[in-house]
C-alpha cells in the first residue's frame, strides 16, 4: 500500500478533444501496464497534490474505475507558458517485484563539517538517481553526508551514497568517481573572476592601444611621401 492515492475515471475523449477537459479542470493521463494503455482522467488539485508527494520515486495506489492498481509516476507534461499540468503518464507495477525509479539525492549534515565552519561552501552538482527496488523499499531520497568535508579538495561523489536495505543503483556502470556535490571558496572564486575581469581589461585597452598606433603610422606614412616629393 501506498501513501499516495489518486482515484481516476476512465475518459473517451482524446486528441485536441482533450482540451475541454482541462478547462472542466480535470487532467488527462494514460496508464501503461502489461496490457494496452488506458486512457483516464482525475481532478486537478486531487492530481498535482499527489504528483508533488510522489514524485518520480513514490508509488501510487491508483483506483481506476473501481479497480486498484499499484503505479509509478512516468511521466508529467507541464505546459511551458502557464506552468500548469498538461498530462501525466502512469506506470502500473507489481507490489513484488522489483521495479526502477528516480530519487532525489539529499545532503545532510553540511553545518556539522569543518569546511562549513571554515566559511566554504557546497555546490550539489547531482540532484537525483536511477535505483531499483520493490515498491514498497523505494526511497523518498537518497541521504548523503557530508560531515566529513574539510577543505576545497573535497568532495561528494556516487561512491560516498550508502543504499538503505533491500535499494540498489539502477546503473551498474555509473563511475563511482562521478561527482555529487563540490566544496569551493566563495571569497576566492570571487577574487579570481575580480582578477580575470581585469586581465581582460587590461588586454582590450593595449589591443586598443595598438590599432591606435596602427592607425597612427597609416597616417603619417602619406605625408612623409609628400614632404619627399
Amino acid at each position: 500500500m501506498s501513501e499516495d492515492k489518486l482515484s481516476l475515471a476512465k475518459r473517451e475523449l482524446t486528441g485536441k478533444k482533450v482540451k475541454s477537459l482541462r478547462e472542466q479542470g480535470l487532467i488527462p493521463s494514460v496508464v501503461f501496464g502489461e496490457g494496452d494503455p488506458i486512457l483516464t482522467q482525475s481532478a486537478y488539485n486531487e492530481t498535482e497534490k499527489v504528483l508533488l508527494s510522489a514524485g518520480y520515486h513514490s508509488p501510487v495506489d491508483l483506483d481506476i474505475a473501481g479497480k486498484k492498481q499499484l503505479a509509478l509516476v512516468k511521466t508529467v507534461h507541464i505546459n511551458p507558458v502557464k506552468r500548469t499540468i498538461e498530462n501525466v503518464e502512469f506506470q502500473a507495477i507489481n507490489a513484488n517485484e522489483v521495479v526502477e525509479a528516480t530519487a532525489p539525492i539529499e545532503i545532510i549534515n553540511f553545518e556539522q563539517s569543518d569546511a562549513n565552519k571554515a566559511h566554504l561552501t557546497l555546490l550539489q552538482v547531482m540532484e537525483e538517481i536511477d535505483v531499483k527496488a520493490k515498491p514498497a523499499d523505494l526511497p523518498e531520497a537518497i541521504i548523503v553526508d557530508a560531515s566529513g568535508l574539510k577543505t576545497i579538495e573535497d568532495g561528494l561523489t556516487v561512491a560516498d551514497i550508502k543504499l538503505p536495505k533491500g535499494v540498489e543503483l539502477a546503473d551498474k556502470e555509473l563511475d563511482p568517481e562521478q561527482p555529487i556535490a563540490n566544496v569551493y571558496d566563495p571569497a576566492l572564486e570571487a577574487a579570481q573572476r575580480e582578477a580575470e575581469a581585469e586581465a581582460d581589461k587590461a588586454a582590450e585597452e593595449a589591443r586598443a592601444a595598438e590599432a591606435e598606433a596602427a592607425a597612427a603610422e597609416g597616417e603619417a606614412a602619406p605625408a612623409e611621401e609628400e614632404k619627399a616629393e
